[in-house]
């Protein structure tokens, strides 16, 4: 009997440790304008509840002092897939237009080339808005000035490229097929054309009209839909249910393959058109955005349940972010709700002011980080792909993910108190920068709004406008950013701006 059990254990026993030596999936959720205050176990205050994102924090590491490396959309996601600012590349500023070409350079290293290249199966669902070469006819090209931009016309409009200017037969190029992941789902972005469904780097419809939303009205703010191509009878407000109806059955069928997956679900919402479904409508005290917000979470709720169904939760790494801070529709929300999505931070999407940039980071690995930890470590989403190649054992070559530093030892160890990056680097769609040092916050500008702010919140902070080229704050002393200290502080003031010149200039591991 004794020599039975033996041989049994002895059976098992490999069987165990290579089960426990398989490498980590990799789920990456990235929500679309979210603030810092939108999800109920941050924000106590919050007129909306997030149980599926409260219950992700309940089991890992929920970073307070977390930031986006832009206050705009392109720039933020560029710097979360390659480890690197956005700025060092040619994307300078702000966003990629509807026809814009790739920001991702050619050859520039991804998590999804990084992971591929250890295995992975990668899998890129939902908003992209990292430009595409889009399939235009001989003579054509997508930076033609002759179409007036989207700006300047309605946004329900009847101009602008028609369906006929492009070869919908023919591959979308340089898209995320072409940035590392083996499979493609989603519509580019929301509100942008074309409007149709593009599965790995070809449309599944070929738009044969102009978008027409109609009589349709969205439950806050406006459509922001800029003008273009729709396959016929496009339903925009069923995107988001399908995008994460496409991510279930991917992650289903996942199910018994060898291979580890890492996966990037870049959620629709809760960026305009605010379009909560029937089922979600009343369900929050901060009107249709709340709803929407609602929604979102239940979408990371299904996510959370395929991992769990399919017997990936104990084994996969979850990382929950936002791109950016709230748009403005958050100030008005203030009013009429009373609900703060920059949660205390002074801003919202686009300023250097905190809100701009301070976004929700939740990461989930059981076994491995702490359930229920709060970390104030100063973490930025360029961090993430270092971080992932520590714990999937993957190398990261010369000369990539320059601004990524592995925060793999403050996840696992929550006692830690030095801090793995002193500073980060804040940039935004008008081309100004900010650094963040210890309690410190350098903006080099005479202020932090790039939002316009209204006259009754600016009443209740104060005029932040500085008299020189800079302002600066303390964040310790001043988490609302009313006070400029540059005059007071002036060396502090050019100490920063001296780093932050050394760090524009030179790539270096050590700020």
């Amino acid at each position: 009997m004794r020599l039975r059990f033996f041989i049994l254990a002895s059976a098992i026993a490999p069987a165990a440790a290579s089960q426990q030596a398989a490498p980590p999936n990799v789920v990456i959720i990235l929500a679309d304008d979210l603030g810092y205050g939108d999800i109920s176990c941050q924000n106590l205050n919050s007129k909306i509840r997030t149980p599926w994102i409260d219950r992700l924090s309940s089991e890992g590491i929920r970073f307070t002092d977390a930031h986006s490396a832009s206050g705009v959309s392109s720039p933020s996601r560029y710097s979360l897939l390659t480890g690197r600012y956005h700025w060092r590349g040619h994307l300078k500023t702000g966003i990629i237009s509807q026809w814009g070409d790739p920001a991702i350079e050619e050859g520039r290293m991804t998590i999804a080339h990084m992971l591929k290249g250890k295995g992975y199966q990668t899998a890129c669902i939902g908003k992209w808005h990292l430009g595409q070469r889009w399939p235009f006819k001989a003579g054509l090209g997508q930076n033609d000035s002759s179409k007036i931009s989207w700006s300047n016309i309605s946004m329900n409009g009847k101009e602008n490229w028609q369906p006929d200017a492009f070869d919908w037969s023919v591959p979308i190029k340089d898209g995320p097929v072409a940035k590392g992941f083996d499979y493609y789902f989603g519509t580019g972005t929301i509100n942008f054309p074309p409007y149709t469904w593009i599965e790995n780097d070809r449309v599944l419809e070929a738009p044969t009209e102009m978008l027409d939303l109609g009589i349709q009205k969205t439950g806050e703010g406006s459509w922001e839909c800029r003008p273009g191509p729709a396959a016929k009878g496009w339903d925009i407000t069923r995107v988001p249910g399908t995008l994460t109806d496409k991510v279930v059955e991917w992650i289903n069928g996942r199910r018994g393959k060898s291979e580890p997956f890492f996966l990037y679900y870049a959620l629709p919402s809760p960026h305009a058109p605010i379009i909560p479904e029937d089922e979600f409508r009343g369900t929050s005290q901060a009107g249709a955005y709340g709803d929407y917000v609602v929604q979102t979470d239940r979408a990371v709720g299904r996510v959370l349940e395929a991992l769990g169904l399919n017997g990936f939760e104990n084994n996969t790494i979850v990382i929950f972010t936002s791109d950016n801070g709230p748009e403005t529709y958050a100030y008005p929300r203030i009013k009429n709700y009373g609900h703060y999505s920059m949660g205390d931070w002074r801003g919202l999407k686009r300023d250097l002011w905190e809100g701009g940039t301070r976004v929700p980071f939740i990461v989930r690995y059981p076994g491995v980080i702490k359930p229920s930890t709060v970390s104030n470590q100063l973490i930025c989403q360029t961090d993430i792909l270092a971080t992932v190649a520590s714990f999937t054992e993957a190398t990261i070559p010369a000369g990539a993910a320059e601004d990524s530093f592995d925060m793999s030892e403050a996840m696992k160890n929550e006692s830690l108190s030095e801090n793995i990056r002193e500073s980060v680097i804040y940039h935004t769609i008008n081309g100004n920068f900010a650094i963040r040092k210890g309690p410190w916050v350098l903006i080099e500008s005479i202020t932090g709004e790039v939002s316009k702010e209204p006259e009754w919140r600016k009443a209740e902070y104060g005029s932040d406008t500085g008299s020189g080229e800079m302002v600066l704050y303390n964040l310790e002393s001043d988490p609302g950013q009313k006070e400029n200290l540059a005059t007071l502080y002036c060396q502090k003031a050019r100490e920063l701006r001296d780093l932050l010149e050394n760090i524009r200039n030179n790539v270096l591991k050590t700020y």
